[in-house]
């Protein structure tokens, strides 16, 4: 299967949305095989040579400036889920770019490539909307402290859309966990289900962590 996502990636007969569709396809098992590793884990459904050649060729076809645009940005989102050396480059290098849709793909890979702080809350000031969303997400995966007062409040507020506000849910556990409850618990009443699942599962994680405190204090 992943060779064959590959050759269709590869594919200049595909149009540009089966390329695109392929290259994204192929980002949750890299995420997946990065994140459980190959040691001793037989669950992964690539090998570790899998994995390096699928990284190997979605590289190839980053740096080919041959391959259309909308293709060269599902690539680098889909590679940047299991981050490598070049990831910082090719991220800084999109996030400077006046191109809009370069830039939101830049802040997305930022949930996966460390070493943007800055540019994650120069993003949380964004006034494009996807943009802004990413933000939210990636402020959370990295714990920024700096980005409390922005993520909590729209957490809080009556005015935001429903799917930030599920990304504001998660970041504000992310960030400052022991602070989840007094800050997102009144959401717990809410008559969406999702956002209820959503909080729930916020403050398990939340008592885990404070748990793990209690563990490492003794």
């Amino acid at each position: 299967m992943a060779a064959a996502l590959i050759s269709v990636v590869q594919s200049g007969d595909k149009s540009e949305e089966v390329r695109c569709q392929a290259a994204i396809s192929l980002g949750p098992v890299l995420e997946q095989a990065d994140t459980d590793g190959f040691e001793d884990n037989d669950d992964l459904p690539i090998t570790e040579g899998t994995f390096h050649t699928i990284q190997e060729s979605l590289h190839r076809l980053y740096v080919d400036r041959d391959v259309p645009k909308e293709v060269r940005r599902r690539v680098l989102e889909a590679s940047a889920r299991a981050p490598r050396d070049w990831h910082q480059d090719a991220v800084r290098a999109v996030f400077s770019s006046n191109d809009k849709a370069w830039k939101l793909t830049a802040v997305f890979c930022m949930r996966f490539v460390p070493g943007f702080e800055d540019q994650v809350l120069e993003s949380l000031d964004s006034a494009n909307p996807e943009i802004h969303y990413e933000a939210v997400i990636a402020s959370g995966n990295w714990g920024i402290d700096a980005a409390w007062p922005h993520v909590s409040a729209i957490a809080t507020s009556e005015q935001t859309d429903k799917a930030l506000l599920l990304a504001a849910i998660q970041a504000v556990t992310d960030i400052r966990p022991h602070e989840a409850a007094h800050t997102i618990g009144d959401l717990a009443d809410s008559d969406d289900e999702d956002i209820v699942t959503a909080v729930e599962e916020a403050m398990a994680f939340a008592r885990l962590s404070d748990e793990d405190d209690e563990v490492n204090d003794e």
